[in-house]
């Protein structure tokens, strides 16, 4: 799960500043005002990773790409090559990381890892240098990174602290390129004794990135059959196109869910009756089914039946906003056990009843469990959702011992220049006390402007009357 992130020069933020990151974490703000592009930039490192060809310091994206930011000129702030993207992380770790070192036999572990590097442009992408610290409840263990030397194209040199390294003996040679924008090359291993470790720091890394998932703003419209041929899906796709694949894949899977106050509601549900259950409970559908057409064949449909009515009907004849949280609900719990999820508008098609609706799904997704265990989900969310975010407060005011720390949100503010990122202090009563100014546009200039309307009305028409009555 990630604690903390900052973004520097990248896009239209000169500087993040620090975000502390929460299970569920918020952005809100105008449309362009650059809170999409954190989400891009995380999802950029994430195919960066999953990038076969190693010497690719930064991948902008490709055709099927989450993400397409073009080339560094495009994405860097205010098109400067001049400046250097930076940044810096920290997450926490499922399982802690030992290592041991074979010369002082001096022991090390941690439960967090903080990352950060430094890109710029010379003609190609060039890492200036890349650091990780390991961290024992947010104190540091030792760090160790790379940094290129200025004098010397393309070389670079190992530095460590509260760690002794020690280079094996014999003919120095050069150390090598690190591994895009985060790892340490097999030449480091070879030339120093005791750095075994790194590759772990490496592998760690990527396994950050890939338990990221994301679900964009656009997803895909219902059909009325779906073909599935038993493979099971990694997610639900960038637009929620296998959905229903990840539905018939987790159809084994139980999941149990939890009260805010944090006792269990029932028994665990199976994977179907929790889509269902949700779906319900945002007063979308009262029942839900996937089932094959017939009984030789690999085709499947969704049926659906709404309150009030006693008919099965398939997917695409009824709202189109189910259709489009479908893909967030089945993404939300389908994810394995420390996946963060990155979605963009979740809510969009909803009426503002089931947006409400929908931030209960959220809590009820950070607080399930699977196997008896925490899944330990994280969300970010990107939302323009007025009715979310006051569920949520009224959730954190009722239940604020449960939800502490569990919920931090954050507002592009774009009258200033550059913008800036302003955290959103809720305190435990779920009262915002720093809202910004027009945060969900000016309610209060529209009821007094109403009411002058209003008035000037009635007084016309008064007018009109004596007018008349005198004729």
């Amino acid at each position: 799960m990630l604690k903390k992130l900052r973004i520097q020069n990248f896009k239209g933020w000169k500087d993040t500043g620090e975000i502390a990151m929460a299970p569920i974490t918020l952005f809100f703000g105008a449309n362009s005002s650059g809170k999409s592009s954190i989400g891009q930039f995380l999802m950029m490192l994430k195919q960066t990773v999953e990038l076969q060809d190693r010497k690719t310091v930064l991948y902008s994206g490709g055709k099927n790409s989450a993400v397409q930011l073009g080339s560094y000129q495009e994405m860097v702030f205010q098109h400067y090559e001049t400046n250097k993207i930076s940044f810096d992380y920290n997450w926490t770790l499922p399982e802690e990381m030992k290592t041991k070192d074979p010369l002082s036999k001096n022991e090390f572990s941690g439960n967090n890892i903080s990352f950060n590097a430094e890109i710029g442009f010379e003609n190609t992408l060039i890492l200036n240098s890349l650091e990780y610290n390991l961290l024992k409840d947010d104190k540091s263990v030792l760090s160790i990174g790379m940094e290129r030397k200025e004098q010397e194209t393309g070389a670079y040199e190992v530095k460590a602290d509260k760690y002794n390294i020690m280079r094996n003996p014999g003919r120095a040679w050069p150390l090598g390129v690190p591994v895009r924008f985060y790892g340490f090359p097999d030449e480091v291993l070879a030339y120093y004794q005791n750095v075994d470790f790194v590759q772990e720091l490496n592998l760690r890394h990527e396994k950050l990135f890939r338990s990221l998932y994301y679900l964009g703003p656009l997803r895909t419209k219902a059909e009325r059959l779906y073909s599935w041929s038993g493979i099971e899906p990694e997610n639900v796709g960038y637009a929620g196109e296998n959905t229903i694949s990840t539905i018939l894949a987790a159809r084994s899977r139980q999941i149990g869910l939890v009260k805010p106050a944090g006792r269990y509601v029932s028994a665990e549900k199976s994977f179907q009756e929790v889509i269902a259950l949700k779906l319900k409970e945002m007063g979308l559908i009262e029942e839900f089914k996937v089932g094959k057409i017939a009984k030789q064949r690999y085709e499947y449909e969704v049926k659906v039946r709404t309150k009030g009515s006693s008919d099965w009907v398939d997917l695409p004849d009824v709202g189109f906003g189910i259709s489009q949280v479908l893909p967030v609900l089945v993404q939300c719990f389908f994810a394995p056990a420390n996946s963060i999820i990155l979605m963009e508008q979740p809510e969009i098609h909803l009426h503002p009843l089931a947006q409400s609706a929908l931030a209960d799904v959220m809590i009820d997704v950070i607080k399930s469990k699977e196997k008896g265990k925490d899944r330990n989900i994280q969300l970010i969310i990107e939302t323009h959702s007025e009715h979310f975010l006051r569920r949520l407060q009224r959730r954190i005011a009722e239940h604020s011992d449960a939800l502490k720390g569990k919920v931090s949100a954050y507002f592009a503010n774009v009258s200033q220049t550059p913008t800036t990122l302003e955290p959103l202090q809720i305190d435990d009563y779920g009262n915002i006390l720093n809202w910004p100014r027009n945060f969900f546009g000016d309610e209060m200039t529209d009821i007094i402007e109403q009411s002058k309307a209003a008035l000037k009305t009635q007084k016309k028409l008064k007018k009109n009357r004596t007018s008349e009555a005198c004729q």
